[in-house]
C-alpha cells in the first residue's frame, strides 16, 4: 500500500474533502492486498459524493479484509449503498446480514435501510418488521422516527388502529426538537382511517394550534371531513339506543364494520389480528409468549362479546328515554367530578389511581399523570366541558400550604361512565394566590 497516499486520504477523509479524499484513497490501495480501513474510508468519501455502486464495492473489498473485522457497520454500509443505487435485493441480503453480526453495536441503522428496502420492493410486511425492530433497539437515539414509518406500514395495511397505537407511542419518545406538529398530523390520519372523528379533529387542532404548521392538501381535506362529520353527529339527535351503541362501539347501519353479534369481528371479514400475521412476532420469545397470552384472551372475549351486547340492551331498556339523552349528552355514572376528585385524592391516600385512569394510556403517560398531582391538596372543580365521548374539567387544587394551582383534566367516555386520559397544570392567572 502507498502509505503517504494513504495518509494524505485519510487527512482529507478528516476534513471533509471527500472528492480528494477518494482519489488518494484509490491511490494507496494496492490491488494485491487487501486494506479494510482504507476501502471503508473510500467508500463513506464515494457514499458522501453520490457513487453509491462504486461505494457498495469499496464496502464489499473492506469486508474481504477479515482481519479488519467491523462486518456489522461494513455490511450496513454496504446495504445502503445498494438501497440508494436501487438495488433492494442486494440492499437486502446485506442488511440481514448486518443484523446478523451479534457485535454490531447499532443494529438500528440497519433495520431503518432495511424496512425501506422491503417498502421499495413494496412488501410493506417486512418493511414494518424491520421498523419495529430499529423503533425497539435500546442503542436507537430516536426511536419516534422508526415508530412513524411503522405507522405509515400499517396505514398501508389497512390497520388503522396498529397505526393510531404507533403514532401515539412516536409521540411518547419525540425529543424536544422533533416536530410533534408533523406527528399530531399523522396520527390524525391515522383516526380518520379509524373512523374516530373526534379524536382525529383533536390531533389535527393540535398540529396546527401554534400556527407553525401548514397541514398538506390531503391532510387539510381529511380534517374539513373530520369536522364535518363531528358536527353532523352532533346534530344529529341520535336515538337513545344508537346513541348508547354508538359510544360503545357497535354500529347499528347496514354498512358498520361492527356486527353486534360479533362485535370483536372474529367472523373474518376484518383485517386479520397481529398475531395471525405475524406481524410482532419476529424472533423474540418474549413476544411469543405475549402472543399466546393474547390469543387467550382473544378466545376468551370471543365467548363473552354477545354478552356484552345484551348487557348494554338491557341498559338501554331499564333507563329508558331520559337516560339515553343523558348519555348522549355527557353524563353517566361515576360522573367526571367523582372520577377526577377520586383521582387527586388517590395521590393523597396512597391509593392505586390506574383505576381512575384510560386504559389507552401507556406506562409512561400514567406516569407523568400520577407525578404532577398533588399531595394533601383540597380540589374543586370549577368548570366541565361535556360530551358524549370526551370532557374536560377545569380544576382547583388548594395547596396545603394556602397556595392554588389549576389543573385541565381531559376524560374519555368509559362504558357508561368515566376513565381521565391527560392531566395539564394550567396557569391561568384566575387561580393564582
Amino acid at each position: 500500500m502507498n502509505q503517504q497516499a494513504y495518509e494524505a486520504g485519510k487527512a482529507a477523509y478528516q476534513r471533509g474533502d471527500w472528492n480528494e479524499a477518494a482519489a488518494l484513497l484509490h491511490q494507496a490501495i494496492d490491488a494485491t492486498e487487501s486494506n479494510g480501513a482504507a476501502e471503508h474510508m473510500l467508500g463513506n468519501s464515494l457514499m458522501k459524493l453520490g457513487r453509491y455502486a462504486e461505494a457498495a464495492d469499496a464496502y464489499g473489498r473492506a469486508l474481504a479484509d477479515t482481519a479488519y473485522g467491523r462486518v456489522g457497520a461494513l455490511s450496513c454500509n454496504r446495504g445502503r449503498a445498494y438501497l440508494a443505487a436501487g438495488y433492494p435485493d442486494q440492499a437486502i441480503a446485506c442488511l440481514n446480514a448486518a443484523v446478523a453480526d451479534q457485535s454490531y453495536a447499532k443494529p438500528y441503522k440497519a433495520y431503518n435501510a432495511l424496512g425501506e428496502a422491503y417498502r421499495m420492493k413494496n412488501d410493506v410486511r417486512n418493511a414494518g418488521i424491520a421498523f419495529r425492530n430499529a423503533a425497539i433497539d435500546e442503542s436507537n437515539p430516536d426511536p419516534s422516527a422508526a415508530l412513524r414509518k411503522l405507522g405509515e406500514c400499517f396505514i398501508a395495511l389497512h390497520r388503522p388502529v396498529d397505526a393510531v397505537e404507533a403514532y401515539r407511542t412516536a409521540l411518547d419518545f419525540a425529543t424536544p426538537m422533533e416536530n410533534q406538529n408533523e406527528i399530531y398530523a399523522e396520527l390524525g390520519m391515522a383516526y380518520v382511517a379509524a373512523n374516530r372523528m373526534s379524536e382525529a379533529v383533536d390531533s389535527f387542532a393540535h398540529a396546527t394550534a401554534d400556527g407553525t404548521y401548514l397541514l398538506p392538501t390531503d391532510m387539510q381535506i381529511a380534517y374539513d371531513t373530520a369536522k364535518r362529520s363531528v358536527a353532523s353527529v352532533q346534530s344529529s339527535n341520535p336515538s337513545e339506543t344508537d346513541a348508547l351503541l354508538a359510544a360503545a362501539g357497535y354500529g347499528t347501519d347496514a354498512g358498520t364494520a361492527f356486527d353486534p353479534l360479533d362485535p370483536l369481528g372474529e367472523s373474518g371479514e376484518m383485517m386479520p389480528s397481529p398475531e395471525e400475521t405475524g406481524f410482532f412476532s419476529v424472533s423474540e420469545q418474549d413476544l411469543v409468549q405475549a402472543d399466546k397470552k393474547e390469543r387467550k384472551a382473544r378466545r376468551k372475549h370471543k365467548h363473552t362479546g354477545l354478552k356484552v351486547f345484551i348487557t348494554l340492551l338491557i341498559i338501554v331498556l331499564v333507563v329508558g328515554g331520559v337516560g339515553g339523552y343523558a348519555y348522549y349528552r355527557g353524563y353517566g355514572w361515576p360522573t367526571q367530578d367523582e372520577t377526577v376528585t377520586s383521582l387527586f385524592n388517590s395521590k393523597t391516600s396512597g391509593d392505586d389511581a390506574a383505576s381512575y385512569l384510560s386504559s389507552s394510556l401507556s406506562d409512561a403517560q400514567r406516569q407523568q399523570i400520577e407525578s404532577i398531582l398533588p399531595t394533601g391538596a383540597t380540589i374543586s372543580i370549577d368548570g366541565l366541558d361535556q360530551s358524549m365521548e370526551t370532557s374536560t374539567a377545569r380544576v382547583t387544587a388548594r395547596l396545603a400550604s394556602g397556595t392554588a394551582q389549576s389543573y385541565s383534566v381531559t376524560l374519555v367516555r368509559d362504558g357508561i361512565g368515566w376513565k381521565v386520559s391527560d392531566v395539564q397544570l394550567s396557569y391561568d392567572a384566575s387561580a393564582s394566590n
